[in-house]
């Protein structure tokens, strides 16, 4: 955890926010946290900045919190990748999240395990959980928007193109033999297929 995001319900009034559970757990026993001890901080989706460890109990902690720059700017990136297994999947959406990637677009393929989408690793609260994880790492504060396209053909054919248009267009494939682009200074839309690729 390089930052810890609070929500706007931590704070208790005058600037003064109370974490409790899994972040307050961190803070105290990794961070060795004390009263007096300055930390990163910074609200869901607005401003970075520090806070002071002010109070500390069992299973909370207390800090005094000023907020004073904003979050890093977006990657220029939409990432489109098949739904891989669920281990997978969360391992990728914490890189997305903890790299700057904003706009996430997971898709369906015919190597795609039809069990994956029943999968828990989906459902709202787990992204949610998920995606703070690598905000925490990243230094950010913006969630990223993700959604799941459950039919491969519409997709392509009828939201791609409009998708990626003026963007630099890569597709991951692992019998290419060209090397990957890299400094890459423009919007750029990344196709990633399913593993074995999508052929």
């Amino acid at each position: 955890m390089n930052l810890v995001i609070l929500l706007e319900n931590d704070f208790i009034g005058n600037g003064r926010a109370r974490v409790g559970g899994r972040r307050a757990n961190h803070i105290i026993s990794v961070h060795r946290a004390e009263k007096g001890k300055e930390l990163k901080v910074g609200i869901l989706n607005g401003q970075i900045g520090t806070g002071t460890v002010s109070s500390i109990s069992d299973d909370s902690m207390e800090m005094d919190v000023r907020l004073f720059r904003d979050p890093p700017e977006a990657l220029p990136l939409t990432l489109i990748f098949a739904l891989p297994r669920p281990k997978s999947f969360r391992k990728a959406i914490h890189a997305a999240a903890s790299m700057g990637v904003k706009k996430i677009i997971v898709i369906e393929s015919w190597k795609v395990d039809k069990s994956y989408w029943k999968s828990p690793v989906l459902e709202k609260e787990n992204l949610y959980e998920d995606m703070l994880l690598g905000l925490e790492q990243g230094v950010d504060t913006v969630m990223p928007e993700i959604t799941f396209k459950k039919r491969f053909k519409p997709f392509v054919e009828d939201e791609l193109e409009e998708l990626s248009k003026d963007s630099f267009c890569l597709i991951a494939e692992p019998s290419s033999e060209q090397p990957c682009p890299f400094n890459v200074d423009k919007q750029t839309t990344l196709v990633i297929g399913p593993e074995g690729g999508f052929t």
